[in-house]
């Protein structure tokens, strides 16, 4: 059949041929009009590829051509498939044939040969025929999966980056292209980046700013493929800082220390990168040279009697020489004295020949009178010591020891005793309390102790009594030492909470504990307690620079078991904002031993640290005793003061004005709240934050701008000073000092005046009193207590800010890997938690724990607005991928 159908066309060209002869003027016309050449393709058949199931056309334009015929995988096409037509070129004159003829999906896949399918042109004119260039036509498509993914990498800074990528098999090839966090990469724009013909992405020196979750895009005429996402972390390992010069030796006289320090950060660890190895102290033995106070050498001889009748003689400090800081000699080089007895006066005439010159009245009146003055002088001022000695040893200055208030806590508010706000010092009711430690006994809760002495440096040095009050407001424990000798308080809140979670919260402790959503199995519940240990176990155990930042909190009971981490918040007073201190989490051991958990800035997987600037918040597995400790990288670590002055009257007379500096933590300062208002304390200004160095200087206060006409104040008082080391390693316990007034007239009501709290070069604050003391006398509530701090424990959804529905729904989004990069690790960068991400991907849920993260830092805000802001985010960065990517879909983070 097919070699009829080649003959049937040989025929019908023929017979076209022979009528084209015709007459003689048409022939002479044809063949000009052909110039004498063959068939010349204008337009060849192209190759194509055919996208879904829509066919594609191929064309042939030739010149000068009587017929035009396709041919495809040796076969002709019939004539009936072909589209032909006819044009003169306005610029040849020459006839222009052209031939189009579609193929389809169908045609090609029925095909089966050994190449591709292809088609050619062939042309006729009367001189011979000519065939075109093959054209191929092949199906298109593009397989989904990548033949080989990119890998995630972490990489030192100025490293190389290789991410590798073997796009999907497809027709025609997919070209690759690269994205950053959804961003394309183009190494036109970068010249430190290389996008190889192999589709690989080379990074040649890897800075911070490369550090990105990478995507491969391949791509072709039918569709386009994401890749799995890459991490790229660029990470910078911590170098050393210069040493500093080495300190003055510790001693001044004799053998002692010396040391030096350097600091992480140059440059400092970022992203994981590893902590500087070594140590960031050095000490040196130094022997300082003892003083040597210098000693005269003997006299030299006297010399000869001069005309003036004086003789003279000399020595030296030389025996020894004043060396190392020692004193000089005491007295004079050089000594004149008279060599005739005395009987020589001025220009060399003796004495008996001077006529001795009679003394008026006047010098006599002047001498006695002077002789009169001096002995008055000496009398006033013998007076003045004895009174000043007598009022000594009937009082001094008080300093309360600040064991004293370690003890119960009550909640409290506090307002500015500024005039006219009643609201500070006034209550016509008693509020309802959390939490009330009482002696139970009804014994006077600050009974002395024994007395102690102290010493306060200011422009004088004294020594006074001061009275040590018990560390502890819980029931005595008695011995057989004494009904009171031992003290000890606990803090402590419990809850039983199931496999909907909850939260237990130290009210005005700035301490709190969340169980998220299905850590505990269904049909389970456990009764856990969290409890602050007022003891000084703490304290003792630490290293010799490290101090304690927070309470020391335990939670429990041993053996609780867990299928996520809890989230506890403890309120702290380091300033953190630098890079000066080294804040470590640690653990009480079974033998009562404190060690390290692990540094806040190292990345761990057995528990997570997140340091704010007043709160950490810890995601702990194992229920213990926990402590947070700082140790100080420089002289720029700083720590939170919270001062605060209160006021009473001892008798109608004289009133007391007492100053704390205790750290800054709610804790903390609720002790000196309790105590307070076992005192009857009024606070007479709202407490101020003080910024306390740890560059080794003191702190001082001092009472300032005090009418002397309406009340007094003891002698040398007005200035008190605690020295560095009883501020530094306060460790969450107040110092206090007191300034005792005293009112001339019993009408006097109003004190005003200035509290300076400052330290030696260093930062100050000023709290100003202003108060009625006649009124203040008259009040019987020291303060205003809080009522929105009672609840101690929530169980279920009311324990959290997330809705249930919506946190499961996160939870399933952000825990399944997804080819985008949505997964948990994109949420918690959104969230701003970009440290230390290997302790969630070993979480059975990584996105549960971020948000139970989350509630730890925002449990004090009343909205959802920075965790909907990081959903809205994700979401546009979705709905961008999904314009791109039609066919794929996601679920919707905002529903």
């Amino acid at each position: 059949m097919r070699r009829c159908w080649d003959v049937a066309l040989l025929l019908v060209l023929l017979a076209k041929c022979a009528c084209g002869r015709g007459p003689p003027g048409d022939a002479v016309s044809d063949q000009s009009s052909a110039g004498g050449t063959l068939p010349h393709f204008l337009q060849e058949p192209e190759d194509a590829y055919i996208i879904k199931s829509n066919p594609i056309r191929l064309r042939c334009r030739a010149t000068p051509a009587l017929q035009i015929f396709f041919k495809c995988n040796g076969e002709w096409v019939h004539q009936n498939q072909h589209t032909a037509q006819e044009y003169m070129d306005p610029n040849t004159g020459l006839k222009v044939r052209e031939v189009m003829i579609n193929v389809s999906r169908q045609q090609v896949e029925d095909f089966h040969g050994p190449e591709d399918y292809w088609c050619l042109c062939v042309a006729w004119s009367h001189l011979g025929t000519s065939k075109s260039r093959k054209a191929t036509v092949r199906i298109a498509y593009l397989r989904k999966n990548f033949e080989q993914d990119p890998q995630g990498k972490e990489v030192p800074i100025r490293g190389m980056i290789v991410l590798h990528c073997r796009p999907p098999e497809g027709v025609p090839a997919a070209e690759v292209e690269w994205l950053k966090n959804d961003e394309l990469v183009s190494s036109l724009d970068d010249d430190n980046i290389d996008t190889r013909a192999d589709h690989n992405l080379i990074i040649n020196e890897a800075r911070l700013s490369d550090s990105g979750n990478y995507t491969c895009l391949a791509s072709n005429i039918v569709a386009k493929r994401r890749s799995a996402t890459a991490t790229v972390v660029v990470f910078v390992n911590g170098g050393w800082s210069l040493w500093t010069e080495w300190s003055q030796c510790s001693v001044d006289c004799g053998r002692g220390v010396q040391k030096r320090s350097r600091t992480c950060t140059n440059p400092a660890p970022l992203n994981g990168g590893a902590f500087c190895e070594g140590m960031s102290v050095q000490k040196s033995t130094c022997n300082a040279p003892c003083p040597v106070d210098g000693g005269w050498d003997e006299w030299s001889e006297w010399t000869e009697c001069s005309a003036q009748c004086q003789r003279q003689r000399w020595r030296e400090c030389t025996a020894p020489v004043p060396r190392n800081r020692g004193r000089a000699c005491e007295g004079k080089t050089h000594a004149v004295e008279n060599c005739t007895g005395d009987l020589c006066t001025q220009d060399g005439k003796m004495l008996h020949d001077v006529k001795p010159q009679s003394m008026d009245g006047s010098n006599e009146v002047a001498l006695y009178s002077g002789l009169a003055a001096g002995a008055i002088a000496v009398t006033v001022l013998v007076i003045s010591v004895t009174l000043y000695r007598r009022s000594q040893s009937e009082y001094g200055v008080d300093v309360i020891d600040s064991s004293a208030l370690a003890g119960g806590f009550q909640s409290f508010n506090f307002k500015s005793t500024r005039q006219g706000n009643s609201l500070l010092l006034n209550s016509s009711a008693q509020p309802e309390q959390t939490y009330s430690f009482r002696d139970s006994v009804g014994k006077e809760l600050f009974d002395p102790l024994t007395d102690t002495t102290a010493k306060v440096q200011g422009s004088f040095t004294a020594e006074y009594h001061a009275k040590t009050y018990p560390q502890g407001l819980a029931s005595p424990i008695p011995n057989n030492n004494g009904p009171y000798n031992s003290y000890r308080t606990q803090l402590k809140s419990t809850g039983v909470f199931g496999h909907q979670g909850g939260r237990l919260v130290m009210p005005n402790a700035g301490v709190s504990l969340l169980v998220s959503h299905g850590a505990i199995a269904e049909d389970t519940s456990w009764e856990m307690y969290m409890l602050i240990d007022q003891g000084e176990s703490s304290e003792t155990s630490l290293e010799k620079c490290e101090i304690l930042l927070g309470p020391e909190v335990t939670y429990g009971p041993p053996g609780l078991s867990l299928t996520s981490p809890v989230a506890m918040t403890i309120a702290h007073c380091a300033e953190v904002a630098g890079e000066n201190w080294s804040v470590r989490l640690k653990k009480k051991t079974k033998d009562n031993e404190w060690e390290e958990v692990m540094s806040a800035e190292d990345d761990s997987t057995s528990c997570y640290c997140l340091l704010d600037s007043g709160r950490c918040h810890l995601l702990l597995s194992e229920p213990g005793s926990y402590a947070l400790v700082g140790e100080p990288l420089s002289d720029g670590a700083t720590k939170r003061l919270k001062v605060a002055v209160f006021g009473s009257s001892h008798s109608s007379m004289s009133y007391s004005l007492r100053v704390y500096c205790v750290d800054d933590t709610p804790h903390a300062f609720q002790g000196v709240v309790t105590a307070e208002s076992n005192r009857h304390g009024l606070l007479l200004e709202e407490p101020k934050t003080l910024l306390f160095k740890g560059n080794t200087y003191c702190l001082q206060v001092s009472i300032q701008d005090l009418p002397q006409f309406p009340w007094s104040i003891k002698p040398f008082s007005t200035c008190q000073e605690f020295s560095f080391s009883q501020v530094w390693s306060s460790n969450q316990q107040p110092l206090h000092c007191a300034f005792s007034l005293e009112r001339f007239n019993v009408g006097t009501s109003q004190l005003s005046c200035k509290i300076s709290v400052r330290q030696v070069k260093g930062h100050e604050q000023i709290l100003q009193v202003y108060t009625c003391v006649e009124e203040k006398e008259k009040e019987t509530l020291p303060f205003l207590m809080q009522t929105d701090c009672t609840v101690t424990s929530q169980t279920g959804a009311k324990a959290f800010k997330i809705p249930p529905s919506i946190r499961q729904r996160i939870c399933a989004t952000f825990d399944t890997a997804n080819a985008k990069g949505k997964d948990w690790q994109l949420l918690a960068q959104k969230l701003h938690i970009q440290r230390n991400l290997s302790y969630f991907a070993t979480q059975r849920s990584p996105s549960g724990v971020i948000l139970s993260l989350w509630e730890a830092r925002h449990q004090a805000s009343e909205d959802l607005d920075s965790l909907a802001s990081a959903l809205e985010e994700i979401s546009k960065i979705h709905s961008k991928t999904s314009a791109q990517s039609p066919s794929e879909t996601q679920p919707d983070y905002n529903q």
